[in-house]
């Protein structure tokens, strides 16, 4: 043999013996259209989130987690774990301790950066238990970034570090007082992108907020990120639709066409215009064959009522329509005991004679050390009794509650044993490892459908809300507000697929976390699943469709709930009285 050839030989053994280098984990993209309602996606209205599910995973039974509101479903996408173990219990809850953040007031406003980082001293340096996929990401040595609207973006990595050294974090107070600090890679470009140096406040529909955000993700961040040469999880926060069918005008004081009229529709442009932004400057950049993105909404939504022939509140005054505040009157007046308002230094709130409880958080009994607390979100109330006679409060709330026309279902903490006409917090997820303060009991209010076609787009719901009839409201365990929208493109998830299993927001995360080879370590054991079926190579997968209901109350109401499971993972479709919840079926 030539020397040649020799050498030839012992250079191809020698390439054999050194290990072929892995290829690159994909980058990972959330996308977050806050409030989309799944059938709000038509080609002609958004065309880019319609071809989106068309050509990459429709995901045809979608879910929000309950109860149906935003940062409740943020620790969720942020996670991959329910909210029993999150303690993300709901947009306003009890922290069972003054809030320096709240003015000695108990009570958390969780869409706040402030508030946030209050809550992560108080409850052992992260209030999540969980470490979030953005945390470990970037551990993993992902270059990452959260941007969007204010609270749910910071949940996405809130122990990261607010100097933006660890992950760039980018929401409404950009560039304001209260907002975070900006590293100089993302500073020393805002003026060559034609960035204001604030992010703009919101309008109907936020258009110029999103553009805003937008030109930061697409100008700025996407290229230092593919210059970087790491791969990357960024997660992008679109407000709309949700401020704008919060926001709407177009009805009001009635309920047709209440979120479907020009500004709810807006909204929902607004955020197609945004994530069709997102994916040409993907392709643009050359970043689209190696990127995997996951659309999602954190809820449905409902247009707001506020009528009741039961409520005591509409009967005190001169209004007689439900106000913001309504069950934590009701509830003074059924157990006889003096209302507080935590959001006004803690005043005495005279509903006898009318007065209204601004803000919808009460404190009943004595407000430094109170029997109730009833904190509104919306379509599900949450209420807390921190004394030693809960149970027997609970009795008597639950038998005031199940008489009640706005009520539609009720879930009271397994600690307190079984009441007639409730279901216990376990049944959908509510009792898990959670570091914060849990519930006694959840409230879900009624639901109704409207005058439309498809029920799950124009239903009608009560909600303890400061939203007026005719505006749009969500919380409730009712299947309008379940329904959200969810679809996934990329490298990694099948082409043309409409997966008609059940998802949810707690299946993002460990989803994303499979794909990019990132390590999700849980403490609690209420973790959404893999969504396997979806993904290249993916068999389909096998789900059952259940219900159960509780003891019947004095008056013959029971709660239903309708669930579906894949293996140990359950996925709640609605829940409530039999007849006053828009999508439950008997069981």
């Amino acid at each position: 043999m030539g020397i040649a050839m020799k050498f030839a030989a012992v250079l191809c053994l020698a390439l054999l013996a050194v290990p072929a280098q892995a290829a690159p984990p994909h980058n990972i993209i959330i996308f977050v259209a806050d409030g989309l309602r799944y059938g709000s996606v038509t080609p002609d209205n958004m065309p880019n989130m319609f071809k989106l599910k068309a050509a990459g995973v429709d995901f045809t039974n979608s879910h929000s987690l309950f109860p149906t509101i935003t940062t409740v479903n943020a620790s969720a996408i942020a996670t991959g774990h329910y909210i029993g173990d999150t303690g993300d219990f709901g947009n306003t809850l009890y922290a069972g301790t003054p809030m320096l953040s709240g003015h000695g007031s108990p009570i958390a406003e969780m869409e706040n950066n402030t508030v946030l980082a209050e809550m992560n001293q108080k409850f052992g340096g992260n209030y999540l238990n969980e470490e979030t996929l953005m945390a470990r990401a970037r551990a993993q040595g992902f270059s990452t970034a959260v941007i969007g609207k204010l609270g749910p973006t910071r949940i996405q990595d809130s122990t990261a570090a607010p100097d933006g050294s660890e992950t760039l974090i980018l929401d409404d107070n950009t560039g304001h007082e209260g907002g975070l600090a900006l590293p100089q890679w993302f500073s020393g470009e805002m003026k060559q992108s034609f960035l204001a140096p604030e992010a703009p406040k919101n309008t109907v529909p936020n258009i110029e907020q999103e553009v805003w955000l937008m030109k930061a993700a697409t100008r700025i961040v996407l290229p230092h990120f593919k210059e970087s040469g790491k791969p990357f999880a960024l997660l992008f926060w679109s407000r709309d639709p949700d401020f704008s069918q919060h926001n709407t005008k177009d009805s009001l004081g009635e309920t047709q066409p209440g979120i479907n009229g020009p500004s709810g529709k807006a909204g929902t442009r607004d955020a197609d215009t945004t994530l069709g932004e997102l994916l040409a400057a993907l392709k643009e950049q050359g970043l689209d064959k190696t990127t995997d993105v996951f659309v999602t909404a954190d809820h449905g939504f409902l247009t707001v009522s506020h009528t009741s022939a039961t409520s005591p509140s509409a009967k005190f005054g001169d209004a007689p329509d439900l106000g913001n505040g309504f069950l934590a009157i009701d509830l003074a007046s059924a157990l006889r005991l003096r209302l507080f308002n935590p959001a006004r230094n803690f005043a005495g709130v005279d509903y006898s004679s009318g007065a209204k409880l601004a803000g919808g958080t009460g404190l009943l009994g004595n407000p430094a050390n109170p029997d109730v607390v009833v904190t509104a979100n919306g379509g599900a109330d949450l209420i807390y009794l921190p004394k030693a006679n809960a149970k027997d409060l609970a009795g008597d709330i639950v038998s005031f509650l199940t008489a009640q026309d706005y009520v539609s279902g009720l879930f009271v903490n397994d600690a307190l044993g079984k009441f007639p006409g409730a279901l216990p917090m376990s049944a959908v997820n509510l009792i898990g490892s959670a570091r914060t303060p849990a519930p006694s009991i959840y409230v879900s209010f009624r639901s109704f459908s409207g005058d439309c076609q498809n029920k799950l787009q124009c239903a009608v719901g009560i909600h303890d809300s400061v939203q007026a009839i005719g505006q749009g409201s969500h919380g409730s365990l009712s299947r309008p507000a379940t329904r959200n929208f969810m679809a996934a493109i990329g490298p990694d998830f099948k082409t043309g697929y409409a997966d008609p299993a059940p998802v949810s927001n707690a299946d993002i995360a460990p989803t994303l976390a499979a794909i990019a080879g990132i390590a999700l370590p849980a403490k609690g054991k209420l973790k959404g699943r893999v969504i396997g079926e979806a993904l290249l190579g993916g068999h389909e997968t096998k789900s059952s469709r259940r219900s159960i209901q509780s003891e019947p109350a004095q008056n013959g109401v029971r709660t239903i709930l309708n669930f579906q499971q894949v293996g140990e993972t359950r996925y709640f479709d609605a829940a409530g009285f039999a007849g006053k919840t828009v999508g439950l079926s008997p069981p």
